[in-house]
Parts: C-alpha cells; structure tokens; sequence
C-alpha cells in the first residue's frame, strides 16, 4: 500500500495539488496507524496529510475516487469460471465435461497466476495481478487518453499475459491429447479466447481508469476544456461557439476582400481620364481586380480518439464552405471516404452525424494514416491545383504501419500549401505510435488545437487567403 500512496501523491501533483516529500511520509505513517479498512477514514487521513488548500479539495475527491475505486469492478464482465461457462451452456456433457474439468484442474497448479485467475474467474485476484503490474509502470507519463493502447500493452505484458497465452495453449493442446474430439477442443478454444478478449478490455478500461485519476483540474470554461474530455451536452456548447467564431471569421475576410478589390496602377486610362483638365489635380484609375477565391480540400481522422476533434473542425469547415470556390471533404479511419455531398445535401448536424458514423468508411478498423496518405494520393492527387489548400485533421498516431511520408510530399509539391491540424499536445508527438515529428517535416505549417480557444487564435491561419 505504501507504493500505491506514494504514486497517488504523484497523481495529486499532475493535477497540480502542491504535496511534499514530508507530507507523503506523514502520509504513510498515519495510514499505518488506521490501516485501509475503513474506506472513509482512510480517504479523511490522506485528506488531512496531503492537501493544504479548500481549492484542492475537489481536485483530491475526484482524484480519490478514480484512483481508490476498486479495480476488481473493472473485471466485472468476468463472472464465472471457464468450468461453470461450459456446464450453464451445455456444450459438453456427462463424462466428457467431468473429464474436462478434471483436466483443467490438474493442469491448473502449474500455470502462471494470471491463467489461473482466467480459469477461475476471480475477480479480486485478476485485481491484484493488475495491481501490481500497474506499479511496475511509469504512469507519471500518462498523460493522453491516447496513451491508452500503449500503456495497455505494457500492462499487460507486466501481468504475464504472454505466459498466460501459452499456459492455456498448452491446456488445449493436453486435453485433444487425453482424446477431447476436435469439436470439443474448439469449444473450449472458443471460450478461452472469449475470456481472453475480456482480460485485454478489462485492461484497457483500468488503464483508462488510471488515466482520468490524472486528468488535469477542470475548467469551468468549455472553450477551454480539451476536446476529447467534452461530453455531448459540452459538444453542443462548443459546436455553438464553433458556430459564431466562423461567422465572425467569414464576416472579416468579406471586409478585407473588399478593401483589396483594387488592383494595381492603370497608366494609359488614368492619362486619357485626366486629359480634360490637364491632370490637375490627377485622379488615378486602377485596373480591376478579378478575387481569386481559394479551394480547399479537407482530410479527416473520425475514429474514437479524435472524433470531438473532428466534429469540431468539420463544423467549422462546413459553416466557412462558402468562402471557397470548391470545398471537399474526405474521412478516414484506414480506408479514405468522400463526404462532400453530405455538407450540400444535408444539415450541418446530419452532415456531421453522416459523416462521422461510418457510412463511408469503415469505423471498426484500427487508423491507419500511411494507408490513408497513399489511397487519397493516388486517387485525388490530380483534382490538386496551386489555389487548393490540403488541410489534415488528425493525431497522427498510425499503430505502427508504415507512415508513407512520400504522399504528403507529392501533396506538398501539387498544393498551394498543405496545413495539418493535430488535436494532441505537441509533448506527444514521436511517442509510441505517434508519427507526426515525421509528417510535420512534409507539411507547410503542423499546429495543435486541442480546444476551442486553440482553434481562435489560429483561426485566420487555417482559412487561406
């Protein structure tokens, strides 16, 4: 427990809660004395050892509750054991599932804790294992939600997930070798690799527990708050502000089109103009300037990490489509849909909903931005002129496939410019999966907004003029 206070003290200070090396070690000494029984008195004996001002209460409440929340509830899909799941379902019977279960339970005392604990169907136990494995990591370091997946990994590997793996390989293989026939060898290969299934979901949820543990103090100001945290009644809020900051954008680059209407200088027609009153006074004549509005191409991440990110940014490019002689939309995921006629047939919030819902492309794959980069290259690369701006909405986080740099290059060479947008903290950038340091070589200009105030402060380099 002593380990657990100590990185809960880390948790305090990401979130910006001032606890000292002193304060910690009172800490551990007063939680010595009253234990960890009583769930009120020890939360009051931290309370009253680690925070020093009323405005960190609340900082510590949630904190508490996330990180003290009892992780055996995030193991609770897994109820009963793998022996009780084939005797309810009545795939194996009489001799053969008394032989089976004897197996299981023979084999059972030479496999690792984390396989028995599968087979059992403790939950508590899995707790502990993950517990444990949970101090083995640098969770100091989690500091996006899109951190999950490689933290998941890294925590399953400390819990022994690979031996586990084997463990029951090895069990499958014992019981076609004691003449299980092979479709009872499937049902029990069936249902371990549901089991399975639910260890790395569990996983994942308790490294997402442990990520909003550390999640930073809330603001009650929703332009501030980062995208991925908003919930749908703060995405409502946002798409309003989203809403009038493009208005207010449009209305300005109307005033400023009208100020540069003139053109240069027309020497012959001022001359003839003035030739009545011998040029004096002179009044100049300029030739007339033909407005050369922009194209824009826009290329969107939608999958789970980055969708408010995405819902925002599509917004604000559907309330400005009229800026431009030529808007179009593309979505990815792995695969690239078109959803430019969405915005012309449709209301913005069906537009998006279309857009964002998988009808183009498909929403179960993993991102694959090198796929993604190469298909639009190869398939749109010639509709690209020297008015069009490319403008990339996303993480960059491309689960390890190749980043096929070349195609934002080719892009680059075609367009007027190519802007990227990624809704992650530049810190991020090059960790894990990330390959934006990469992308960022091959574009114009890379810039984050998380937030709606990002977005503001940048918004008259996002709208080409």
């Amino acid at each position: 427990m002593d380990a657990r206070i100590v990185e809960f003290a880390e948790v305090l200070r990401q979130n910006g809660v001032r606890v000292s090396t002193s304060e910690v070690q009172d800490a551990l000494r007063a939680t010595a004395e009253v234990g960890v029984q009583d769930r009120s008195l020890f939360r009051s004996v931290l309370r009253a050892t680690l925070v020093k001002r009323e405005l960190d209460v609340e900082t510590f409440r949630r904190a508490f509750d996330f990180y003290f929340s009892g992780a055996a509830r995030t193991f609770e899909a897994i109820d009963k054991s793998l022996a009780k799941q084939l005797e309810e379902e009545g795939y194996l019977e009489g001799d053969l599932l008394k032989m089976v279960i004897y197996q299981m339970n023979l084999l059972a005392p030479e496999m690792s804790p984390l396989a028995q604990a599968i087979l059992a169907g403790d939950r508590a136990r899995l707790a502990q294992i993950f517990r444990q494995a949970s101090l083995q990591l640098d969770l100091g370091q989690l500091e996006s939600p899109l951190q999950t997946g490689f933290f998941t990994r890294r925590m399953l590997a400390g819990a022994g997930m690979e031996r586990a793996r084997s463990d029951l390989k090895s069990m499958e293989d014992e019981l076609k070798a004691r003449g299980l026939h092979a479709e009872g060898v499937e049902i029990v290969s069936r249902h371990v690799a549901a089991a399975m299934r639910k260890i790395e979901d569990a996983a994942r949820a308790e490294v997402k527990r442990q990520s909003e543990a550390r999640i930073r103090r809330r603001t009650d100001d929703v332009t501030e708050k980062p995208l991925h945290l908003l919930t749908q009644a703060e995405v409502d809020q946002m798409e309003a502000a989203v809403r009038t900051m493009a208005e207010k954008l449009k209305s300005r680059m109307i005033r400023k089109q009208r100020s540069h209407r003139r053109g240069s200088l027309h020497a012959q027609r001022t001359l003839r103009r003035n030739m009545p009153w011998d040029g004096i006074p002179m009044v100049p004549v300029f030739r007339t300037r033909r407005p050369e509005r922009p194209e824009l191409v826009v290329l969107c991440d939608v999958s789970d990490s980055v969708r408010n990110a995405s819902r925002m940014m599509l917004l604000f490019m559907h309330t400005l489509q009229s800026l431009f002689v030529r808007v179009r939309s593309f979505v990815f995921v792995s695969d690239v849909g078109e959803v430019t006629q969405f915005f012309k047939d449709l209301d913005v919030s069906e537009a998006i909903d279309a857009a964002t819902a998988g009808r183009t492309v498909s929403m179960s794959s993993n991102s694959n931005y090198g796929r993604a980069l190469a298909d639009f290259t190869r398939d749109h690369l010639g509709s690209i002129t020297r008015r069009t701006t490319v403008m990339i909405i996303g993480d960059g986080r491309n689960n390890y496939n190749a980043s096929n740099a070349w195609a934002l290059k080719d892009l680059k060479r075609k367009a007027k410019r190519v802007l990227w947008i990624c809704p992650e903290d530049r810190g991020n950038w090059g960790i894990g999966d990330s390959e934006m340091l990469t992308y960022e070589k091959h574009c114009t200009q890379a810039v984050v907004v998380t937030s709606v105030t990002d977005l503001a402060r940048i918004a008259e380099q996002l709208v080409p003029v």
